[in-house]
């Protein structure tokens, strides 16, 4: 899939995967890096290495606040939605400055692949290649694919796999939004990490329960793909 020119105010779908289908985490500390990248790195100028400098410096990144002594955050896109899974990833972006998108994902890539590279004695792209990115500019095709992100993967790592947590959904719902490495909690208001803006989903759906109702529905029909289109990543 290649990715198209975006606008200012687009929604855009990006994910990647590991080169060769290789993991591209391996423990919870790579995990909460990713957390830390999207959310330190979403801004328009931070020190050259910025990660390393606020671990080395034993800095509370858990809390995920803003470093007194760096320039004030200035977001270049809106994460809206995302999800880590073992060998990729997926995030719903807003472009909320000209180059947004391409500016942060330069910078989550050679983030993750460099600490990759660095951690486990590796060379070479961490990633098959660069990302892949679609347009979103439907409310339907958000809503369907908000779902995709935050729960149809989430439910693919519930223990059992998909077709257990399709069959335990209430269940598997609340492990989702548990789930520490997508936003299903930020979305629900369980973590409050300064990650994400649900505002776009609060104007699409007038509570919490209409989104798990709707949730509920896209899970039983199984055809989320379908609605989505391609979303392959070969």
């Amino acid at each position: 899939m290649r990715k198209e020119p975006f606008a200012k105010d687009n929604y855009i779908h990006v994910f990647n995967r590991g080169n060769r289908k290789q993991a591209i985490v391996h423990d919870n500390k790579d995990r909460d890096r990713f957390l830390h990248s999207l959310f330190y790195f979403n801004t328009e100028q931070t020190p050259i290495n910025p990660l390393r400098e606020l671990y080395e410096s034993r800095f509370n990144l858990n809390k995920f606040e803003w470093p007194k002594n760096w320039r004030p955050r200035e977001p270049i896109v809106s994460i809206v939605a995302f999800v880590l899974m073992e060998n990729h990833f997926h995030l719903l972006l807003k472009e909320i400055k000209e180059g947004g998108v391409s500016k942060f994902m330069q910078k989550l890539g050679t983030g993750m692949s460099m600490h990759y590279n660095i951690k486990y004695q590796e060379s070479g792209s961490l990633f098959q290649g660069s990302y892949k990115a679609r347009c979103a500019d439907e409310d339907l095709y958000l809503k369907y694919l908000s779902v995709y992100i935050q729960i149809k993967n989430a439910f693919e790592l519930y223990p059992g796999g998909f077709e257990k947590a399709a069959k335990e959904f209430d269940k598997a719902y609340d492990w989702a939004i548990n789930y520490p490495y997508g936003s299903l909690g930020d979305f629900m208001g369980v973590n409050n990490r300064g990650i994400i803006n649900k505002e776009i989903f609060i104007e699409l759906f007038p509570s919490m329960d209409k989104y798990k109702e709707f949730a509920r529905d896209c899970v039983s029909s199984m055809n989320l793909e379908e609605r989505l289109g391609d979303l392959t990543l070969e």
